[in-house]
């Protein structure tokens, strides 16, 4: 297995079973998760070869592991909680196939921009299916971290806070940009960003029992879906607010307003999603194959001279430079 430890970021650490042997990348996978997600055992499948990437990177006295794998099932043993020199909880961002979470008898699913929280020290199981290659960010949470923002009594439960009807959307947001800032942003800024979640799952879990929490207003609801469809298809060549309006049921006018509401315009949003979407792209390891003209297609953009021109004014370089920087 090829272990990599980029000299200008000690605390990144990345595996990937791509130089080794199909018959043999399962069990290399085995091994570098356990390193990666302190001790973890998978199960044994039936298919030739297993790809699998994890990617390591500190926050802190945190981290996020950014794992990429074929369907497989995942248990947390007896043997393995014994074995562990620390406790954590996992928050797991889904970004691709889907993922159950089976935990004191609770079953928590997550679907692609969900996020779900359990605890490393009781047994678990996760089953990732749906899909041929799946994406997880699951943000490694050291107990007390945690803990120290809850009330004293709090009792844990494996969660989907993802569903909390005020601020899952802003846990989901911040999970994103989290994940996507993580691999270049200095690390006081990624530690920073890590503790704001953190108060997020925390706020989220502490009103997690109450049922008089306010409900959101029809406007912040309507908000979350136009922004959902939105980024759902922002790899649509033309996509345009007609299109949108009609998939959330309002008129396109009132999608201007939503967005004029929150400070921005429909065209400008999905032109800062697009990039931002291409950008990382273009920094991630398996797709260094794909050309940039590729790339900009693939997220919408029909003329390479207006996206690298957009690109430059966003990020202060060209596409080609931003890869190999």
């Amino acid at each position: 297995m090829q272990q990599i430890a980029p000299p200008d970021r000690p605390r990144s650490l990345a595996w990937n079973t791509k130089d080794v042997r199909p018959a043999e990348q399962f069990a290399y996978y085995r091994e570098a998760i356990c390193q990666a997600f302190m001790k973890l055992t998978p199960e044994p499948t039936d298919k030739s070869s297993f790809p699998a990437r994890i990617e390591r990177i500190g926050l802190g006295a945190g981290a996020i592991n950014r794992v990429k794998f074929p369907g497989h099932l995942v248990h947390r043993s007896p043997s393995d909680i014994a074995a562990s020199s620390s406790s954590c909880y996992y928050l797991n961002l889904k970004l691709a196939g889907r993922c159950l979470i089976e935990q004191d008898g609770r079953g928590v699913d997550l679907s692609p921009g969900q996020v779900g929280i359990f605890d490393s020290e009781r047994l678990f199981a996760l089953r990732h299916s749906h899909g041929p290659s799946l994406h997880v960010a699951s943000f490694w949470v050291p107990t007390e971290l945690l803990r120290n923002r809850l009330p004293p009594s709090f009792a844990f439960k494996p969660a989907r806070v993802s569903d909390d009807p005020l601020i899952g959307h802003l846990i989901v947001e911040t999970a994103q940009a989290l994940n996507s800032a993580a691999p270049s942003a200095p690390e006081e800024e990624n530690v920073r960003l890590f503790g704001v979640l953190l108060d997020l799952v925390a706020l989220a879990l502490s009103r997690g029992g109450r049922r008089g929490a306010e409900p959101m207003s029809l406007v912040e609801a309507t908000w979350i879906a136009l922004r959902r469809a939105v980024d759902s298809r922002l790899r649509e060549p033309g996509l345009t607010a007609t299109t949108v309006a009609l998939s959330v049921g309002i008129s396109e006018r009132y999608v201007h307003k939503l967005f004029e509401r929150a400070g921005t315009t429909f065209a400008s949003y999905v032109m800062d999603r697009r990039l931002d979407g291409a950008a990382r792209d273009l920094k991630e390891p398996t797709m260094f194959g794909r050309a940039v003209g590729d790339i900009a297609f693939d997220w919408g953009f029909a003329d390479l001279s207006h996206f690298a021109r957009r690109f430059k004014q966003r990020f202060g370089c060209t596409p080609r430079d931003w890869r190999r920087g």
